[in-house]
Formats: structure tokens, sequence, C-alpha cells
């Protein structure tokens, strides 16, 4: 069952690319890699024929054919030379295009529908699966999709040849003369059946031990960026020796699992090379009599033993690239699960339906915790274009839940939700996001910077949201979080608010860091520049209700009141 998982998994992650748009490139470029294989393949048949001629000249004393053979060989050696570089060059080139096709769909369905924000609880390091296990996937799968096409070519033409060579085995066995003909093929077929079979119990647990060391890396590194991302908190709490300990233990679980890897491919390396290293002289053993009794010259023991080890490396593929196979295993596990938890994000999306009205129009809304405790029952309110709600209760009653709902990225709601047809709507957090990059692309997210507003229109903004002193570094780089006070953040995201000119917007405590004067006066500057703005409001200071018109009061048990309060 786990294995019959696992190829359903790797033809999931597989098929879509070579069935896509870019399907024809693709598979054109694998089929000449490919061709370039096989010519390989055919270039070491010849090498291996040049084997017994150049052997048998040396036995026989045959120095006016050793320069002309030697001649041979460096010609031979020149096109395979050739071939091998660009076969790993066009296949390289086809990694590339395989990983920028599968990158691009896994970030667009990653992005699609808010599904990086629905993933948060199922799915561990996202970030790493698409950055590490795509490239990952596709380097494995054709290291080992081009290895077995060119093994498999290597053992047809080898394996007749070692056929032809290895001559008939005769023996007697109950007063019967048993002859057995390409005996050393048959012998190099069962030796490597008992070497594929044994490999993979020694080998089979370092699947499990490759995806958690994936695992515990990456989580190790996002600890890390953790610290780096709230730098500044954690030194005002002075809380190294924590985060060393968090640190610790997390590198702890690296170690660990290290050290169990490293035993098992210890077990697995002892019987790697123990098994290949056997197989060297197993063929001159086997050919020894029939050299000794001079049925064949030294080239054709040396031709023998090329071609048994040709065919022995070809039978012996999977027993080789074992631990490439776990790689590619645990790598397939994750990125199907990742799959398939996206596509779980996606068909459980908020039970709120929307329709169109003239104003903003809440009707029979109900919200509740993932636990089932309810926080707001049949919620019904009509809001008037250009005018404004506050949203009040005590902490975690549910007024932040309440505007994620309105958002569309909550799941534990149901109810209608109904705005006029093509509004444009806009949401503070309390935290402002701001992207790496330029202050441009800071100010004018989400849009995008090649629709970036004149630059005069841009200083105009920072100036009337106070922030006079970034009106000329519009095109500087850097990490704007860090550099500006969350202060400075709220009122960044003021002067989106104003470049966007949204129809609605929702304020989740978006100026909790700033002073009352300084608060008002962005609430002022909305009404003032955006007098047609609806504005609903998420906050606790008493001061919030001079500047809002309807009071919505929640008291977290699904109980709610409504009344109006004045307002500008």
């Amino acid at each position: 069952m786990k294995t019959k998982k696992l190829f359903r998994g790797f033809w999931m992650l597989f098929k879509d690319y070579w069935s896509s748009e870019e399907k024809w490139k693709a598979r054109g470029l694998l089929t000449v890699v490919i061709a370039l294989s096989f010519a390989m393949v055919y270039l070491l048949v010849k090498l291996n024929e040049w084997y017994n001629v150049f052997y048998n000249a040396l036995q026989n004393y045959e120095a006016e054919n050793f320069w002309p053979l030697i001649g041979q060989f460096s010609a031979i050696a020149f096109v395979y030379i050739i071939i091998a570089v660009y076969a790993v060059y066009l296949r390289q080139m086809l990694q590339i295009k395989w990983r920028t096709w599968m990158t691009k769909n896994y970030l667009n369905s990653w992005m699609s529908g808010q599904t990086y924000y629905r993933l948060q609880d199922s799915t561990d390091n996202p970030d790493q699966r698409i950055s590490e296990d795509i490239g990952q996937f596709v380097n494995l799968t054709l290291t080992l999709l081009i290895g077995f096409l060119r093994q498999l070519t290597t053992l047809a033409a080898f394996g007749v040849v070692l056929w032809e060579l290895s001559g008939a085995f005769t023996f007697e066995l109950g007063g019967m003369e048993i002859v057995i003909s390409g005996y050393m093929f048959w012998f190099s077929f069962v030796y490597s059946g008992l070497g594929t079979f044994f490999a993979h119990k020694v080998g089979r647990k370092l699947i499990d031990l490759n995806f958690d060391q994936q695992k515990y890396e990456a989580d190790f590194r996002f600890s890390m960026m953790r610290v780096r991302e709230n730098s500044e908190s954690i030194a005002f709490y002075r809380g190294e020796p924590a985060e060393l300990e968090g640190f610790n233990l997390k590198f702890s679980n690296v170690i660990k699992n290290y050290w169990q890897l490293m035993k098992k491919t210890k077990h697995l390396n002892f019987y790697v090379n123990g098994y290949e290293q056997l197989a060297v002289i197993v063929p001159l053993l086997m050919a020894a009599p029939r050299y000794f009794s001079k049925e064949i010259q030294l080239g054709g023991l040396m031709q023998i033993s090329s071609a048994f080890g040709r065919v022995q490396d070809a039978l012996s593929f999977f027993v080789d690239s074992y631990d490439t196979l776990a790689n590619l295993a645990a790598v397939i596990n994750r990125l199907a699960g990742f799959t398939e938890h996206m596509e779980d994000a996606k068909k459980t999306g908020s039970k709120v339906t929307t329709a169109t009205a003239p104003e903003l129009k809440i009707s029979a809304l109900n919200v509740s915790l993932p636990t089932g405790r309810e926080l707001l029952k049949k919620l019904s309110l009509q809001l008037q274009n250009a005018k404004s709600l506050l949203v009040t209760g005590s902490s975690g009653c549910g007024k932040s839940t309440l505007l994620r709902t309105l958002a569309g990225i909550w799941n534990y709601a149901s109810g209608e939700i109904s705005l006029p047809s093509n509004s444009r709507v806009m949401f503070l957090p309390q935290k402002p996001y701001l992207p790496l990059g330029t202050l441009r692309r800071a100010l004018i997210y989400p849009a995008a910077e090649k629709d970036s507003p004149p630059d005069d229109k841009l200083r105009k903004i920072l100036q009337l949201v106070e922030l006079p002193a970034l009106a000329d570094k519009l095109d500087a780089a850097d990490d704007w979080s860090r550099i500006l006070s969350l202060g400075e953040q709220q009122r960044l995201a003021f002067a989106r608010v104003l470049l966007s000119a949204p129809d609605y917007v929702f304020l989740d405590e978006a100026t909790s860091a700033l002073d009352e004067p300084r608060e008002l006066e962005m609430y002022e500057l909305l009404r003032r520049e955006l007098p047609k703005v609806t504005v609903v409001s998420v906050g606790h200071r008493s001061t919030l209700f001079k500047m809002h018109d309807v009071e919505l009061n929640l008291d977290g048990t699904g109980n709610y009141t409504l009344k109006n309060i004045g307002g500008f």
C-alpha cells in the first residue's frame, strides 16, 4: 500500500509537465538526451571490441598495431567525451525548464484563493517544498530516468556480447550432462537480482530518515528566520537564552536523525561496496579456466571482464541508486503531501455567500471558532455609503475574526455579505506588511511596481501622512519593516489607502501605534481626501467613538448591540 501511494504521488507530480503547453519542447529535448545516451552505449560497445583486439595485439607482441589502436581508442574516446558533455548539458537544460514550470505552477496554486493563509496549521515549511523539493524532484527524476534507460540499453547491447563470449558451461548431474549456454549472463542476472533484493532490505529505512531529515533541517532554519524577523522584540525581552534553547532543541533533532541516517547509510555502503568489489573478480574467476586452457586469449579475457562489468552495472542499477531512490521517495512524499493539503485548503473555503446591494449589508452572519464556540449569531446590519462603523468589545470577543470573515478568509462562518458591484475594498491589519525591496514597492503595495503612480503624487501622499523624510527615498531598497517604527508603518498603510482610493476600507486596530492626536489626523485625512469611502474599524480606544457613526459591540458569546454614536 505504501509503495502504491508512492507511485501514485510520483505520477501526480510527473505527468502534468509532460502534457502541458511545453510538452513538445520537453519531449523533444528528452528524446535528444536519450539518443545521446544510446550513442554513448554504442561507443562503449565499440570500446569493448577494441579491448579484444588491443590486448591480443599486446599478447602477440604486435608492435606495428600498437599506435594505430591507440589512435582508434583516442578517436572513440574523443567522440564519447563530446557526447557525454552535451548529454549532461542538455539534461540540465531540461531540468531548468521543468523546474521553472513546476515552480510557477506551485507558486500560483499556493498564492491563489489565499491558500498560503489556509495552510498555516496543516503544512510545515511550504517555502522549502517549493524552493528545494521541486528542484530535487526534477533533478533526481531525470537522473534516474535517463540512467535507467541508458542501463537498459547497456544491458541489451552487452548482454548479447556477454552471451556470445561466455560460451557454454557443461557439467554432470545425476549421470546427465547439463549444458548452460551464456552461463555468465545468467549468473550476472541472478547475482544482480539477489543484490537488489538485499539492498532494499538493508536500505529501506533510509526513505523515512531522509524525509525526517529534510523536515528537521527546515524547522531549524525557520527558527533562525523567526529570530531575524522579530529581532527587536527578542532584544527587548532579553530572550537570547530562550532562543538558544529553542535552537539547540531543533538542532539536536537534526543531529539525532542524521546519526541514524549515517548508520543506515554505513550499512548500505558496506553492502553496496562489497557487492561491487565481488563483481570485479567474479568474471575473471569464471573465465580463467578457458583462458588457461587457451580457449581464449588475453584480449578475450579482458573483453569478457569488461562486458560482464557493463551487464553487471546495468543489472545493478537499483542497488547502486538505492540512496538516490530513497531521497526521491522522501521528496515525493513531501511534495505530494503539500499538493494534497493545497487541494484540501481550496475545498474548505468560507461558507459565507456574497451578493450585490447598493451598500454594505450583512445578513444572518454566524461566526465561530474552530472549537465550535460561537462568537457571533445571526448578525444583520446595513451601513450607508460614506458612513463609518466601529466594532468594539473585550479582547477575544471576535472583532478581528469578524474582519477576517468579511475578507473571506475565515472558514468557520456562514451567512451573506452584500456590497455594490465592482466596489473596491481594502483591509488594513494592525501590523502592515512591507515587502522587501524599494520604498516605492512598499508604498504602492499590493500594486505592482510597474504600475506605480508618478513620483510627485507619491511624495505628496507621504507629506499628507506626515512622512516627509521618506519623500526622497522612493527608490532606496531596504528592509523597511525594520527601519520604520510601527507608527510610521501604520501611517504608510494610510498612504496606501489614499493611493488606492477604495470604496470600502476595513481597519483592524490600524492606528494602535499612533498617539491620539495623530490618530485623529489620519481619520480626518481619510474623510477629507476620500469623502465617499465607507470605513469599518476595529478598536479599543474611547477616542475612536467620535470618529465613527455607528457602533457594533460584541460580547463574545454570540450577542451584539448596534447603536448610533454621532461621528464626525
